[in-house]
């Protein structure tokens, strides 16, 4: 497909998902699929590799949270990838600042390859290990927003995600459809509300992703 071809796609499915971009926005979020189809053929970033699919499966899918994240300044993406959900919500909402974490060094050099080629500023990617002593020491109730997009089961993120989110901040957890049994196995964690789930429909797909919000009390 033609580069304005996807922009059609990524526009329509945005503004579905409750957002009307610039085409500075469509032109870098243009750029991150064509940087990703590259650095792929060399590092296994994903094996999605179509651009429609890349714009669908991929960016469409980060942005599902777009409407939930009124009010929040700071946002920490554990697992993070080839940068999704971080990379999509900078692009989209600009003022965000966004930190990525992830334990794969040369994806945390992709995402900072594109960090540095979008020019976005208010954004960075670490590498380590999100039970690190010196990470949660360092970074320790800092975010407004700890997310997270099939990075492990639901009662694990609440666990490793828990140190990061800021008292009144929340947990999002960006899960498939059968989210129900690993809420029930999860059960009710202290010092958080109850879960709230929102199911999104990803534009162009079939795709439903279940969003799980925790607040920190």
């Amino acid at each position: 497909m033609t580069d304005t071809q996807l922009i059609e796609i990524l526009r329509k499915g945005s503004l579905e998902l409750g957002l009307s971009l610039t085409d500075s926005q469509t032109g870098a979020f243009i750029k991150y699929l064509r940087e990703l189809q590259a650095w792929n053929k060399k590092i296994n970033l994903t094996s999605i590799t179509d651009g429609k699919e890349i714009i669908i499966k991929h960016f469409l899918d980060s942005l599902t949270p777009v409407r939930l994240l009124s009010g929040v300044q700071t946002l920490l993406d554990i697992g993070s990838g080839a940068g999704f959900p971080g990379l999509p919500l900078k692009i989209a909402i600009p003022a965000l600042k966004v930190t990525m974490l992830d334990t794969v060094e040369k994806k945390v050099h992709f995402i900072r390859h594109m960090i540095r080629t979008l020019d976005l500023e208010g954004a960075k990617a670490l590498s380590g290990r999100v039970e690190s002593p010196e990470l949660i020491e360092s970074l320790a109730s800092s975010f407004d927003c700890v997310t997270s997009r099939a990075f492990t089961e639901l009662k694990a993120f609440v666990t490793l995600a828990r140190p990061y989110v800021r008292q009144g901040g929340m947990l999002l957890a960006m899960k498939g459809p059968a989210v129900e049994g690993e809420l029930k196995e999860m059960g009710h964690v202290e010092g958080f509300s109850e879960p709230e789930v929102h199911h999104m429909d990803v534009p162009f797909s079939d795709r439903t992703t279940s969003l799980v919000i925790m607040r920190r009390l």
